[in-house]
């Protein structure tokens, strides 16, 4: 029987580990470009439709808000239908949105397509779900991290591309006004396309697809009597019954929480702060999303070698040293007065952001493995609802450097919900006995 695997062969897809870990990174790569296609985009659209900063800051809002939902609803319907049918659905009603918002003519209907948007963003608990339940405890962290950073370079490369299309469509003779419009139908039609593709070339777990294994009386994830994994609501409940659950909730939030805002944000601040134009702006915050291309699986690799060589709270140490990290690194990008300090100090905090993000979802899967949609989806709706505080913090104050500055205070704090984390000597994956018994969905 198919097991879960213990080595990444990066360049293979011969198995259906592999075809999952790259039609998974390349699906929430599709899915957070369509997301944060609008972002770069703000500048012009601001001044198409008349908006004020606090309307900035509610279309900011509408587009985590709606996530939060979303996560907690797919993480576990990844546990009943499995995660080839959760990917594909979400694909396929998140581009309607995303198509839809190139029609708007006015706030209020930029605002509710928006809104309708942030529903792609729960792509990510999915990711997370199918990386976990494809590959072993010794390289799980990594795998999450990798499939997880790599996809999350799709928010970083729409900072940079999509003022680029812009660019392209008007130098065609194509109004600025239409211009914009055109260019977010691109990310529509890749959802589709992806959609298509994880249908076809995936499946559940290493076993098949979790329709076929119940058919056939198999228990999902192979465990013994009483120990497969739960489905839906019991998935969901005895995952928020679980503290350590909602520790990462909050860390999480303070991590990709942050990473979000400064997505949605970080165009408009250097061209309202630092007098930058459209490209110059794309350029500068693009290059806080691509630092995921490496950073986020970054996080995830020393995560799973520091378990190695230490005990399963050495990820637990690491997340901590990360999170302070991330605070100081904030603080110093709200406090710069010059745009290359600026773009040096969101480098600095965005490495340890991303890192922080890889090292948090490195210890999902050992919070409880019968219930790991609901984990991966409690957890994964902290960082949206981390997002959402920001966009009101920002919504009033009124400015975003102050925002920022706030922001890293309390960063800081959250970083004692990481320390607070730590697992019993139980859930430690050094052991091969527990390894196996990980492996096999024995609780963690």
């Amino acid at each position: 029987m198919a097991t879960k695997a213990n080595t990444i062969a990066l360049f293979s897809i011969d198995t259906p580990q592999m075809r999952a870990f790259h039609l998974t990174w390349m699906a929430f790569f599709v899915c957070f470009f369509a997301w944060f296609a609008c972002a770069p985009l703000m500048p012009i659209i601001k001044g198409e439709f008349g908006l004020t900063l606090a309307q900035v800051a509610n279309i900011n809002i509408a587009a985590v808000a709606i996530t939060i939902l979303v996560r907690l609803i797919v993480g576990p319907m990844c546990d009943r239908f499995g995660p080839r049918k959760a990917y594909t659905g979400l694909l396929l009603l998140g581009a309607i949105p995303v198509l839809g918002v190139a029609a708007s003519q006015s706030y209020e209907s930029f605002l509710f397509f928006r809104l309708g948007i942030g529903a792609v963003g729960a792509s990510f608990v999915i990711t997370q779900y199918h990386t976990s339940v494809m590959f072993g405890p010794k390289v799980v962290g990594t795998a999450n991290a990798a499939a997880a950073g790599w996809g999350n370079a799709g928010g970083g490369a729409a900072q940079a591309l999509m003022p680029l299309l812009v660019g392209a469509l008007l130098m065609l003779g194509v109004s600025d006004t239409l211009g914009w419009r055109v260019a977010l139908l691109v990310p529509g039609v890749l959802m589709i396309v992806m959609a298509g593709l994880y249908w076809k070339f995936t499946q559940d777990c290493p076993q098949g697809n979790y329709d076929q294994m119940r058919a056939a009386g198999m228990a999902i994830e192979g465990g013994k009597a009483g120990h497969a994994r739960a489905g839906g609501w019991e998935s969901f409940k005895a995952a928020s019954a679980n503290h350590r659950v909602w520790l990462l909730f909050v860390t999480y939030g303070a991590c990709f929480g942050i990473e979000i805002f400064i997505h949605n944000i970080a165009a408009v601040y250097y061209v309202d702060h630092f007098k930058l134009s459209l490209k110059e702006a794309g350029m500068a915050a693009g290059s806080f999303g691509l630092l995921a291309l490496f950073a986020r699986a970054l996080g995830g690799w020393v995560s799973d070698r520091m378990a190695m060589r230490g005990t399963i709270n050495s990820r637990v140490t690491l997340l901590f040293v990360l999170m302070i990290g991330e605070g100081a690194g904030l603080l110093w990008f709200a406090k710069a007065d010059g745009v290359a300090f600026a773009v040096i100090a969101m480098l600095v905090f965005g490495l340890f952001t991303h890192m922080a993000c890889g090292a948090t979802y490195a210890l999902v899967p050992f919070i409880d493995s019968r219930a790991l949609g609901g984990v991966a989806g409690i957890i994964g709706a902290g960082g949206n609802v981390g997002a959402v505080a920001a966009g009101f913090l920002m919504k009033g104050t009124g400015d975003i450097a102050q925002t920022l500055t706030i922001l890293s205070g309390l960063v800081l704090l959250s970083a004692l919900c990481a320390i607070a984390v730590r697992l019993s000597a139980a859930a430690d994956d050094r052991p091969v006995a527990v390894n196996n018994a990980v492996a096999q969905g024995e609780p963690a």
